[in-house]
């Protein structure tokens, strides 16, 4: 069977489904907005493509984000068409459909069975939009922004045959008519690889210069963003770091982010100047925090892999927030890790935290909470053991790649044909 895959950063979520379909036989293509310095990846045929225009200046603020997604459809429509003279037919397209690419592949080939990854569908209300009162929406026209925002979305559901979504709760947020074809089925943890390590260490420099070196022995607290903003509760865990800092003098604060943003809105210049909102956060709370206690904190910006893991297993406690959003990677892969995890009671996060068992939800905006829940945690070695275990199986048991995730990612595939 010919599969195309269709990732503009590939090979993203099909990262570990791609090369297993080529050792399952199929001929696998992937098209990809990413710099090619090698035809072949893991048995994947890659095949760039490039836009050859940018966004409208000064487009109605409305379509903007419609135009990029047809600018993108437009470079994998001509790229496709090239490769359809080729001689290359797909049986099974399967597309991450957020950025537009595949909008319009079915015309290139109709018989081909489109499969679309539904990573979310925008609401005005009821999900990230609106969820934070203090950083409002001021304007009345982002409803129709949103709808708008959408279009990408509705035009794939009138060609694909079918969808795949990581969690039950992202399914949702699609509409009824298109959800019956979407299968759930997370991208999976590789939880071998992602386990407990007793004997792990982790050196870096701190910002001061000096060499640190943390163990198992010590106390340490992670925080994980992409970015460091409030669509994650960055905001709520820097009001909260003061009392965390006081009630356990001894703890390393790690965390991961850049500074930039991955989801929502950069800050208003009107409001906040030309801060980013790592710096809005840390200057807000900077004078409550000592300078002894504030070479506890490390800001560890994007962290490589191979570090993230180890930084995983050293954690005593995890911290995880965000809006009713995409649920993170980085959660699954703390609980693979064992880590005993303090989280936000929001929707995304009730499929995989139970409370009390697989970890701990405390409001997503009241950091005096959070921080009472970290430093209880912090109290007990019985009751984080007891939790992080628990994780660690919740995790094995629905989340491992090899095990539960790519079996059925692999059946999804070819039952489309």
């Amino acid at each position: 069977m010919n599969i195309l895959c269709i990732h503009q950063n590939f090979p993203g979520q099909f990262k570990f489904l791609a090369p297993a379909l080529v050792k399952q036989g199929h001929r696998v293509v992937a098209m990809t907005m990413q710099k090619v310095e090698t035809k072949l990846w893991q048995g994947v045929e890659l095949v760039p493509y490039t836009a050859t225009r940018g966004t409208t200046p000064n487009v109605h603020p409305w379509v903007s984000d419609f135009e990029t997604k047809t600018i993108r459809a437009d470079a994998c429509f001509r790229a496709a068409l090239l490769m359809k003279q080729g001689g290359f037919v797909p049986d099974v397209i399967l597309a991450h459909h957020g950025w537009g690419e595949s909008l319009f592949l079915k015309d290139v080939w109709p018989q081909a069975k489109l499969a679309i990854y539904c990573e979310f569908f925008y609401h005005p209300q009821g999900a990230d939009v609106g969820f934070d009162a203090e950083f409002p929406v001021t304007d009345e026209g982002e409803v129709c922004r949103l709808r708008l925002k959408n279009l990408n979305n509705l035009l794939h559901f009138e060609v694909a045959d079918a969808g795949l979504s990581p969690t039950h709760w992202q399914a949702s947020t699609f509409p009824e008519s298109f959800r019956k074809k979407i299968t759930v089925v997370h991208d999976g943890i590789d939880t071998a690889l992602v386990a407990p390590n007793p004997d792990v260490s982790l050196a870096f420099k701190t910002a001061k210069g000096l060499d640190l070196k943390l163990t198992r022995d010590d106390e340490v607290i992670t925080f994980v963003n992409r970015n460091l903003e409030p669509y994650r509760g960055y905001h709520t865990f820097m009001r909260a770091l003061p009392e965390i800092l006081k009630l356990r003098p001894k703890a390393h604060i790690l965390m991961v982010g850049g500074d930039d943003v991955s989801y929502g809105a950069r800050p208003d210049a009107k409001r906040y100047g030309n801060k980013n909102w790592k710096t809005i956060f840390l200057d807000e709370v900077r004078g409550m925090v000592d300078e002894a206690s504030w070479d506890r904190v490390h800001f560890l910006g994007h962290l490589p892999y191979q570090h993230f893991i180890p930084m995983l297993q050293l954690s005593r406690v995890h911290v995880y927030l965000t809006y009713p959003f995409v649920l993170s990677w980085s959660l699954l892969e703390a609980m693979s890790a064992g880590c005993a995890i303090v989280a936000s009671d929001t929707q995304p996060l009730h499929e995989a935290i139970k409370d009390q068992e697989t970890g701990r939800l405390v409001s997503f905006f009241d950091p005096h909470a959070l921080a009472q829940s970290i430093n209880a945690l912090l109290d007990s070695a019985e009751e984080r053991a007891r939790l992080g275990a628990n994780a660690r199986a919740f995790a094995q048991n629905h989340y491992d790649l090899e095990r539960v995730c790519l079996p059925q990612q692999l059946a999804w595939v070819n039952s489309l044909i």
